[in-house]
């Protein structure tokens, strides 16, 4: 799989009936490796390892229904008041971060209403902190720690 403006982990990986599978640690299964979830496996161990997110506070492809239609997020992180804090929508390499890809998370979170939005491809990686007062939100230069989630917990 390609290299990704991440730290480099390892994982079990295992061919079955001729398809690479990946084992998911949040959802303790392995599923099939595509190029979007190589990006979310290894997007996951990095909020795990680096940012201290408890991986039984992570929800992988959560059901969010849009506009009555089911959706799925990629990965959604709650607090420990199992509150949703932060929606990431991992996209392949080779996608490029446009603006659908902001319309689709933010679609996400009509529903939602985290403090904190994220996009990655693996190479690329945005972080928004919402201001729902002001109608607002801004980008910000680091994914927070799980630690600096207390400020946003009611």
């Amino acid at each position: 799989m390609e290299n990704l403006n991440l730290p480099t982990y390892s994982f079990k990986i295992k061919l079955e009936l001729q398809r690479k599978l990946i084992f998911d640690s949040i959802r303790k299964k392995y599923v099939v490796l595509t190029p979007e979830e190589w990006v979310r496996q290894n997007f996951i161990q990095y909020l795990v390892d680096e940012k201290g997110y408890p991986g039984s506070l992570i929800a992988i492809e959560k059901k969010v229904d849009v506009n009555l239609l089911p959706q799925r997020s990629d990965i959604v992180l709650y607090n420990n008041n199992a509150q949703a804090v932060m929606i990431v929508e991992c996209k392949s390499v080779k996608v490029k971060l446009t603006q659908d890809v902001f319309n689709q998370i933010a679609r996400y979170n009509m529903k939602l209403r985290v403090p904190f939005l994220v996009v990655t491809n693996g190479l690329q990686h945005y972080c928004c902190q919402m201001d729902y007062e002001k109608k607002s939100f801004k980008f910000i230069p680091e994914i927070p720690l799980y630690a600096s989630l207390k400020n946003f917990q009611d």
